[in-house]
């Protein structure tokens, strides 16, 4: 099987292998494409929590991107952890100077085990720098809550939200309801013409780690082989639900899913 695209991930290592880097690649690959990383920050964590977060230096961090947009190229870049503003400034720097076109940014700020990953600064940077280059932006609730300063209880809420970091320049806004104490989940796209609402029954699960992680890789890896942003969204989401469904029960705390399921693939490919 040919890789039908290439993906940079630039994002934070995870040494339990089910968030971060490690969870993108097997996400980028799992879904038919070719995965390339530039590593901003090794963590040292489990299913239970993160106990140390040590940052890569920013020359190798640049050294990094630079080596593989010379080289290979990319499709489309998903940006993860991104610890602090040096970070982010080196990242809008490289990105701008090579004129990416599909940029998903996962605005990573608390891990599933409630441990903060990024500093009180960083919120402001991401903001001005890194929202306004992006195709899509895919916050979860509280990451919502953290850019917008809005309090987000219900559905509305999460339009209003939506509809505010779309003002901030982002094409497009995936906002992730899981959080929210309902039955149903429902996932907010705006982008600049309409809302989408994708709606799906709640799982009753603990083993979720690294589901943001590998939403934005799928959605990343989808933009990159031109599918639209609505069949992206719609594939991504389905891919995550059937690795959550199909979790390997690892760990004693937060799991990892399967990023190895099986979809159908003309479905995929549609």
């Amino acid at each position: 099987m040919k890789s039908k695209s290439k993906v940079l991930i630039i994002a934070g290592s995870d040494s339990s292998g089910g968030a971060g880097i490690q969870a993108d690649i097997k996400t980028v690959t799992a879904l038919g494409s070719y995965a390339m990383t530039a590593v901003t920050a090794v963590t040292s964590q489990n299913t239970k929590g993160v106990k140390a977060i040590t940052p890569i230096p920013i020359k190798n961090l640049q050294k990094q991107i630079t080596m593989v947009l010379d080289d290979i190229g990319a499709s489309a870049v998903k940006i993860g952890m991104l610890h602090n503003t040096k970070v982010i400034r080196c990242v809008h720097r490289n990105l701008k100077k090579y004129k990416i076109k599909n940029i998903v940014l996962d605005p990573v700020m608390i891990s599933k085990g409630g441990s903060r990953l990024v500093n009180n600064n960083s919120i402001k940077y991401i903001k001005k720098l890194l929202i306004p280059l992006c195709s899509l932006v895919t916050p979860n609730i509280p990451e919502a809550e953290a850019l917008t300063g809005y309090s987000i209880l219900n559905k509305a809420d999460m339009i209003k939200a939506a509809k505010k970091i779309i003002n901030m320049g982002a094409k497009n806004v995936l906002l992730k309801g899981g959080h929210l104490r309902n039955k149903m989940i429902f996932d907010i796209l705006a982008t600049n013409r309409k809302i989408k609402i994708f709606s799906k029954r709640k799982i009753k699960t603990k083993h979720t780690h690294g589901t943001g992680c590998t939403l934005s890789s799928a959605l990343a890896t989808c933009l990159s082989q031109k599918k639209n942003i609505y069949k992206s969204c719609e594939i991504s989401l389905r891919y995550v639900d059937q690795a959550i469904l199909t979790a390997p029960g690892y760990g004693k705390g937060f799991g990892p899913i399967n990023h190895l399921v099986s979809l159908n693939l003309r479905n995929i490919n549609a």
